[in-house]
This record gives C-alpha cells, structure tokens and sequence, in this order.
C-alpha cells in the first residue's frame, strides 16, 4: 500500500512556495518597478538659460534629463545672433523630468541695407530711407551748380552697406547756385519762440503771425507757415506763421 502524505504537511509546503513567489515579485518591485516609479514622479528646477549660445542651452538641458526644443527665431537687439532670447518654462518653474523646454533663438539685430539716395529730391530720399527700415539724419545745405536745388549730392554711408535698423543716414543737400538762398526750416508744431528762434538762425526773418484758435493744441503752438519747409528764400526773407490761441469765453458743449 502506498504511503500518502499528510495534508497538513502537503498544505504547509505549498505555503511556503507561495511565501517564497511572493519574497521574489516583492523584491523585483522594490529593487527595480519602484525606483523607476519614485523616479519618474521626482521634479526639478527650470534652469535660466536665456543669453546663451544655442547648443551649450540645449546640451545643458539634456544634462538635467530635460527635453530643449527650438522654437521661433525672431530679431533681437539685446542677445546675440545664435543666442537664447527667451525659454519657455520660465527660469525657476518647477517640471518633471523629461519636461520640454521650448527655446527661442535670437536673429541678432535687424540689418538694413543703405539705399542709394544720391540725385533724389531730399523728400524722396527720406522716404526711401524708412522704407527700408531707416532714418534721415542731420541734413546739411551747400551751393552748387551741378545739382538742383533741394537734390541730395552726398550720403554718409556708402549705399548696400547693412547697418541696424532705425539707424541715422547725413546727407548733404544742394541748395541750388547761389548762397543767398537759404532753405526754409519746418517750425510746425514747435511753440512760437523756439519758431522765431528756429527762423532766425536760419538767416530769415519772423512775418506775419495769425492766430487761430484750437481746441487740440497748446497755446502759441505753430499750426502752419508759408511758405513750407520744402523751399528756398533769400536770405532775411519772412516767414509767416499761423499759431494757435484758447477760444474766448467758455468752451460749448458737444451733444449726441
């Protein structure tokens, strides 16, 4: 007759293959699930990353196991071309590891190149210069015969040079053959005594004032003159000017 083993004996052993499963899965759960789960929970700190060059801001970020990802480029005159003008998330946000940081990189100052101005009407010319992103500077006037009055003969950047936007370009402007003719200032809007002032170094004379009255303008403010900014005179020749005056008496009211 066979011998059968006791149940109790039997039941025990199995127990203890069961306890001894269950040591080994707990082990592999808090030597290996566990701290990848501790891990991707953990968060840090966005690093500032903004003025520097583009690839030591990505390589740096990598090194915090967080995720740099170009963004825009845009123009930008206070960080350098191939520089990092701005992050998102902001420096000091808190993220998770492996968090995206999105960085835009700075296109440097926006360049415009010199147009070439010379033969232009002064007119032309300051309107050829903000159409490319630039200005007109100083102007200075000199006698000649070999251009029309009012006609640019020099500029003080050569044209095709690149210089950064909103930069100022002299130019020297013909005044026509005779040095008794002097070009007529453009006094609008400035108040009468720096006008007088204005029209008087400028080898003219002060003409008649009219007064009008405004309602938008300070009082003794230049509305208009004659003859305009964009002629000649000989020199001790008036200028007239229309000047602005408060009304008299109380201002009406306006009804819808």
């Amino acid at each position: 007759m066979a011998h059968r083993k006791h149940p109790l004996k039997l039941y025990v052993k199995r127990l203890a293959y069961v306890a001894g499963a269950l040591l080994i899965v707990m082990g592999i759960f808090d030597m290996i699930i566990m701290p990848l789960y501790v891990e991707q929970g953990k968060t840090t700190q966005v690093p500032d990353v903004v003025g520097m060059p583009i690839d030591s801001a990505m390589q740096y970020l990598l090194e915090l196991d967080l995720v740099p990802n170009r963004a825009e480029v845009r123009f930008d005159r206070t960080y350098p071309e191939s520089t990092v003008a701005a992050q998102n998330p902001a420096p000091g946000s808190i993220v998770k590891f492996g968090r995206g940081v999105y960085l835009t990189l700075s296109g440097g100052e926006p360049m415009a190149a010199v147009p070439a101005l010379r033969g232009r009407s002064l007119r032309d010319a300051t309107l050829a210069l903000e159409g490319v992103g630039l200005r007109a500077g100083s102007v200075t006037y000199e006698v000649s015969l070999e251009y029309p009055e009012n006609t640019v003969m020099g500029q003080s950047i050569m044209e095709g040079t690149r210089i950064p936007w909103r930069s100022a370009i002299a130019l020297s402007v013909s005044q026509g053959p005779s040095a008794e003719r002097v070009p007529v200032p453009n006094v609008v809007n400035r108040s009468l005594a720096d006008a007088q002032r204005i029209i008087l170094q400028a080898g003219l004379a002060l003409g008649t004032i009219t007064y009008e009255v405004s309602l938008e303008l300070l009082p003794n403010t230049v509305i208009e003159q004659a003859p305009r900014s964009d002629g000649f005179l000989r020199q001790g020749s008036p200028v007239d000017l229309f000047v602005s005056k408060k009304p008299e008496g109380p201002v009406p009211i306006e009804h819808d």
